[in-house]
């Protein structure tokens, strides 16, 4: 029996989505609605999209499940067109990394029952369909947020679905996703960001800019985020972010505390407790702050030394994402860094590299 999967918009997500089902399972058919023509060119063209629409269209009411993938501000809109097509056996679901919001409007058009949220947590610093991967959905969690009014039998077709897709489905109520999500992907973004208007302000002769390296490139990386994006997760999760916001706010202070008093057990409890717990952590590659692919190697300060480096890469097949000198070595090792776009081709440089007599300095 086929499965009819709707998308409303078909960006980097719901790309990616429709291109993990098709490659995973043979019964699935997709309509897909986006309101850029040459997304869905491209769609029906690869083999993703069956059925291609400019428009929001009765079609749809075939649909056994259908995302919603287009921006967030647009899903007012495209729900009200929707509602009139969606049958009681239909589920309607989204994307989005806010789902409180959601399930209000959800609520309010008396769609409970249809509804289940969800919040691939995956991504990538390219966006738009082109760059849509089946791949991005590989072992990311998949969170799965229900109504009250949501019948066991859609749960359990829902979690079979991205099952499927190589992701992993984990189930949680829509206010203890976006308290989760605020603590672990909308804080971080705010704090980075933070951290880097700080240097701005503070850097007036530009030497905090010019040696800026190791960790703290690391740690601010992500806030070369989309501001629109970020803006509008900020407004629309307003409450668990604030909340945690002051938390963390007199985390800073007791640790200022601390450090002003100079008392060494408690600065030294501080650090202590960060690293073990974060050495906890599980080392997944996807998720919404995306691993880094990267690895330092030992180079000759001679000419030619990078290119022979990028040469190999090359040769082999190996895609390079981004390569550069380390100039401050307070926390790197290696003279050299290199940046993959996946785990795969991380893995098979630092075998190319090892053959060929290179010391290699992975980063964690």
């Amino acid at each position: 029996m086929e499965i009819t999967c709707g998308f409303i918009g078909l960006g980097l997500i719901g790309g990616s989505i429709a291109k993990a089902l098709k490659q995973n399972r043979n019964d699935i058919v997709i309509y897909a609605y986006d309101k850029n023509p040459d997304t869905l060119r491209l769609a029906s063209e690869e083999g993703i999209a069956d059925l291609i629409f400019g428009r929001i269209d009765p079609a749809f009411s075939q649909c056994n499940i259908i995302f919603l993938c287009a921006p967030v501000s647009h899903n007012d809109d495209n729900l009200l067109l929707l509602k009139e097509y969606l049958g009681k056996d239909c589920i309607l679901t989204d994307v989005g990394s806010v789902k409180t919001d959601i399930h209000s409007h959800i609520s309010a058009l008396g769609l409970d029952s249809v509804f289940i949220g969800g919040h691939p947590m995956a991504g990538s610093e390219r966006f738009g369909y082109p760059n849509s991967k089946a791949e991005l959905l590989e072992n990311a969690y998949y969170i799965l947020t229900p109504t009250e009014q949501t019948s066991p039998e859609k749960l359990d077709f829902y979690k079979d679905l991205i099952l499927s897709t190589k992701a992993i489905p984990l189930i949680l109520s829509y206010e203890e996703h976006d308290y989760f999500t605020a603590g672990i992907s909308h804080l971080p973004h705010v704090i980075a960001s933070s951290l880097v208007n700080l240097v701005k302000e503070a850097d007036s002769d530009g030497i905090m800019k010019m040696i800026a390296a190791g960790g703290f490139k690391d740690i601010t990386r992500i806030a070369s985020s989309s501001p629109e994006m970020w803006q509008q997760i900020c407004l629309t999760n307003k409450k668990n972010l604030s909340a945690l916001l002051e938390h963390y706010v007199r985390l800073l202070l007791d640790i200022k505390k601390e450090i002003d008093n100079g008392n060494q057990e408690a600065i030294y409890r501080f650090f202590d407790s960060a690293r073990q717990y974060r050495d906890s952590f599980i080392n997944a590659s996807s998720g919404p702050i995306k691993k880094v692919f990267s690895l330092n190697i030992d180079i000759a300060d001679k000419p030619g030394a990078i290119a022979a480096v990028a040469t190999m890469m090359a040769e082999h097949g190996i895609s390079i994402k981004n390569i550069g000198i380390v100039h401050n070595r307070e926390y790197e090792e290696g003279a050299m860094q290199i940046e993959f776009y996946e785990e795969n081709g991380m893995i098979s440089a630092t075998a190319l590299l090892a053959e060929n007599g290179y010391s290699i300095h992975k980063k964690n």
